[in-house]
């Protein structure tokens, strides 16, 4: 493109077959590490083993779904616009928390992900009932709020990342000895400078496919150390994988659901944010009511699609932001791009191998991508709370949030005991609620957000809420 703020195809152009896929496959590698990480982390956390590569298969397939629903917006359910879908990272903690519970109880991994996916899909509904009032949520969803949640989340995750780096939870918990070890290490880091390599010295393609590239960089290394485990692959039995729905179950349990509600509630102010940046870079409008009837149903996709997710055996779906930034480049935004995105990522998902692929990837090769990718959650909630004017109210609401938070988050053993001590279904509950960083955090930024102050009327948090990509905010300038 000579000039990046002109398109060369709009949102309802629809280019040739040839240019459809092109850059349709630039869409897939900026967005198929996201696709598949949450799946990978997940698996791994909670011993999953042999369903990894299915669950990594139905990813793919419910995220192509999710993005052709998201294009061509049947039944009104969708933005219309290329909204590549995938896990957000936001739900990791909260999942993997409905998790142990199920482990807790001597379930093994089909009563893991019964659970799971069994809170997910009803926790669906919550953002399917947000997407039609995400306009009027101004006094509650807040840059204070958003900001606060989102920045718990990535510190959270943090924790994750960087045990994978040092070799994995199994790892520490099994073999010790072998926690931390050289080879694990030099992995993770060699993983880490690829990605910041490919940043300094590369083009603006190559830092788009910074974390694929890092994660290849780790593989070819970790091959030739002898640290591939090939018999993941060798070993899968089916050739394709066919989705069925609720294949392991579905069960629920109310001290799950409360974080993955909660969860749900941020990603739909989150989604709003990336929709609008979509809208800046395809050059739609970002006021009026066919802007907000966009984002109403951009949300709405995201709940439907979350809904399918937990249906046919995988993790909530929410939209991307990084590409966006591959429209910018591309100066295609055409609608007719997320039906071809969605073909691939679903023919991908077609074929386990893929996914088997991905699971004999060393621990320490994914922490190394993943640690910087938890950190860059982290910080953009940081960057969300420099819109907010330090005064007296956002400063205790702030403290305080931040304190239950972190509190939680470094010292567990008092949660811990408080729900020992309260004792039967309700100390589980207490457990679940202001046991997990995020709702104990989460929660008392909402509240006191009702209970102290209000933010100015004239700030729109639905516009302004969200940072954009590097590349994306080089258009709006010009």
């Amino acid at each position: 493109m000579s000039d990046e703020s002109e398109l060369i195809y709009k949102l309802d152009d629809n280019p040739s077959n040839k240019e459809s896929f092109f850059a349709a496959i630039q869409h897939v590698l900026a967005s198929f590490i996201g696709v598949i990480t949450p799946t990978l982390i997940i698996g791994g956390v909670l011993g999953l083993g042999d369903e990894i590569p299915y669950l990594i298969s139905m990813a793919l397939m419910v995220s192509g779904v999710g993005t052709i629903i998201q294009a061509k917006r049947p039944m009104g359910i969708g933005a219309g616009m290329i909204c590549v879908q995938g896990t957000s990272f936001a739900f990791l903690s909260s999942v993997l928390a409905a998790g142990f519970i199920a482990k807790a109880n001597g379930g093994g991994p089909d009563e893991i992900l019964a659970l799971i996916f069994g809170v997910c899909v009803l926790g669906a509904f919550v953002e399917i009932f947000v997407s039609q009032f995400v306009d009027k949520l101004k006094r509650v969803i807040t840059p204070v709020v958003t900001g606060t949640v989102i920045t718990i989340i990535g510190i959270s995750l943090i924790k994750v990342g960087f045990t994978d780096l040092a070799g994995g939870q199994w790892l520490l918990t099994n073999k010790p000895e072998l926690f931390a070890s050289f080879d694990n290490l030099f992995l993770g880091a060699l993983v880490m400078i690829s990605i910041i390599a490919a940043h300094k010295y590369g083009n603006q393609w190559i830092r788009l496919s910074s974390i694929i590239i890092g994660m290849i960089v780790g593989m070819i290394a970790a091959m030739m150390m002898g640290k591939v485990n090939f018999s993941a692959i060798t070993h899968v039995e089916s050739v394709i994988s066919l989705p069925i729905p609720f294949k392991y179950g579905f069960s629920f349990d109310i001290a799950a659901f409360i974080p993955i509600a909660l969860i749900y509630l941020i990603t739909a102010i989150e989604t709003s944010g990336d929709i609008t940046a979509n809208c800046m870079v395809s050059k739609q409008p970002i006021a009026g009511k066919s802007y907000i009837k966009r984002i109403k149903q951009g949300i709405l996709g995201d709940g439907v699609n979350s809904l399918i997710a937990g249906v046919f055996n995988t993790f909530p779906n929410t939209t991307f932001s990084q590409n966006n930034g591959v429209i910018q480049l591309t100066g295609i935004a055409s609608r007719f791009i997320g039906v071809w995105i969605g073909a691939i990522l679903i023919i991908m998902g077609l074929f386990p191998h893929i996914g088997a692929l991905f699971r004999a990837v060393p621990n320490s090769v994914l922490g190394g991508a993943t640690i910087i990718m938890f950190a860059t959650v982290a910080i953009a909630g940081v960057k969300i709370l420099t819109h907010v004017e330090l005064n007296r109210k956002n400063m205790l609401t702030l403290a305080v949030s931040f304190g239950m938070g972190l509190g939680v988050l470094l010292v567990p053993e008092v949660v811990n005991t408080i729900s020992v001590n309260i004792g039967g279904d309700l100390g589980a509950i207490v457990k679940s609620i202001f046991g997990s960083p995020i709702t104990a955090s989460g929660l008392s930024v909402i509240l006191l957000t009702l209970f102290l102050g209000d933010y100015p009327e004239q700030y729109n948090p639905i516009i302004q809420d969200f940072p954009i990509d590097e590349e994306i905010s080089k258009g709006i300038k010009n």
